[in-house]
């Protein structure tokens, strides 16, 4: 600055006036970001949020009540499920939910996300599948396909960049099983081109992930507040993620490992050296071998869980430092998934395991080793008898329809409740919890 060039001559008060005076019209050229990630001296990763550090202690949301499937509107429940559901979290310790797509109705959106930010401090990832779940399978290798995509997740980002309880975008979940065919397979000319399988793999990896990363790209221009996460499953894939997907801010993983996550924090950092946020992890609470419910498994597992997210996060020299915190799969159970498309199942929960895990050992020895089952992962149980939704005396609270399921929180919910208040990282957990 030249009007400070002979800065001797200039009297010190009137040189601290200055220098204080430039602070603030830097400050006011910078981009006015509420929620980022930073870098710190020590190579470590910190979300901060209103200026302050952040550890994100989620949850994933879906709130189905018994007897409907995936298809019902749960925005539009006149019970507003998220008013009790918000209120347990709060006492719990959760400070953010997962949303995976926003729902067509852009202010039943708005009122879910400012009802859990204004009434229990509770912040929102929202994301968006990226065509995943479409039928026929989606097609990344397809202009026409990717922009309607890319058209819809801007529109998400244009009605909801500046609500205040917004904490962040998630792209995808597990995607890029697509570019390995094992889920939701596609192909392009270019793919079938090549006679290589491994070369095809490389091919839709680098198709998908640089579709992702115009994404992002483009989410930054319209919302520089708020960070823009990469949904992968495990760490497949990433290594292309590398080299054609660095404009994301973090990668949202869906991780499921048992009792502990290994060696995924310094291994990511290895081959993305990107923050993560683990958006789906946790354990089911059925027990296949024992052919019972059991709590004790369930909250075992998370509290292993919840001890390593602590180990890798921010300043702590054990970890690798990368870790932003959690959302945990999820805060109630679905009793439609065994059976998505049969209506009478949906009032049943199924005690039929959908995969197998050896990592969540102690019911390993079940049939044929299917052990996990995609109907017991809540924290929280649902009764099928029907309570008020809305306790009465909240500013929003207007009970309608017949009421909510009951909800009954599990062991595990104390469980994490307790860590979080006093997050002791301890050498190991030996065996199965009895007496939490």
């Amino acid at each position: 600055m030249v009007f400070l060039k002979n800065h001797r001559s200039v009297p010190l008060f009137l040189r601290t006036v200055l220098v204080f005076l430039l602070i603030l019209v830097l400050s006011a050229c910078q981009p006015n970001r509420n929620v980022y990630i930073e870098k710190l001296k020590n190579q470590h990763y910190q979300l901060i949020v209103a200026g302050r550090p952040y550890i994100v202690k989620g949850v994933c949301y879906n709130p189905i009540p018994l007897g409907l499937n995936h298809e019902y509107d749960w925005w539009s429940d006149p019970n507003k499920p998220w008013i009790a559901d918000g209120k347990l979290m709060q006492k719990m310790g959760v400070n953010t939910v997962r949303l995976y797509q926003a729902h067509d109705n852009s202010d039943e959106v708005k009122q879910v996300i400012r009802d859990l930010y204004n009434l229990y401090g509770i912040r929102t990832f929202l994301g968006d599948w990226l065509g995943f779940w479409e039928f026929p399978c989606p097609f990344y290798g397809d202009k026409k396909f990717q922009d309607k995509v890319k058209s819809q997740v801007l529109e998400m980002v244009r009605l909801y960049k500046d609500e205040p309880g917004l904490l962040g975008w998630i792209l995808g979940n597990e995607n890029n099983y697509s570019c390995l065919g094992h889920v939701n397979p596609w192909s392009s000319p270019e793919v079938d081109a090549e006679v290589d399988p491994q070369k095809q793999k490389a091919i839709r990896a680098k198709i998908y992930y640089s579709f992702v990363n115009d994404l992002s790209q483009e989410i930054h221009k319209l919302d520089s507040r708020h960070p823009v996460g990469l949904g992968n499953g495990e760490l497949l894939g990433l290594d292309y993620a590398n080299k054609f997907c660095q404009d994301v801010d973090f990668v949202a993983c869906i991780i499921y490992r048992g009792k502990t996550f290994g060696n995924f924090f310094k291994s990511l950092r290895m081959t993305f050296d990107k923050p993560v946020l683990l958006a789906e992890f946790g354990a089911d609470c059925y027990d296949a071998y024992l052919k019972k419910e059991d709590q004790n498994m369930q909250a075992f597992f998370l509290q292993s869980q919840w001890q390593q997210i602590y180990e890798n996060l921010a300043n702590n020299k054990k970890g690798a430092g990368n870790c932003l915190g959690g959302t945990v799969f999820e805060w109630t159970d679905e009793w439609w998934k065994h059976a998505p498309d049969n209506a009478l199942n949906w009032k049943v929960h199924d005690t039929e395991n959908g995969w197998s895990n050896s990592s969540y050992y102690f019911d390993i020895r079940a049939e044929n080793n299917m052990n996990m089952n995609e109907e017991w992962f809540g924290i929280v149980a649902l009764e099928e008898q029907l309570e008020q939704a809305t306790p009465a005396g909240l500013p929003t609270g207007q009970p309608g329809g017949q009421g909510l399921n009951k909800r009954i929180p599990r062991k595990a919910y104390y469980v994490i409740r307790e860590f979080w208040k006093n997050p002791v990282i301890k050498k190991t957990l030996g065996k199965r919890m009895s007496n939490l």
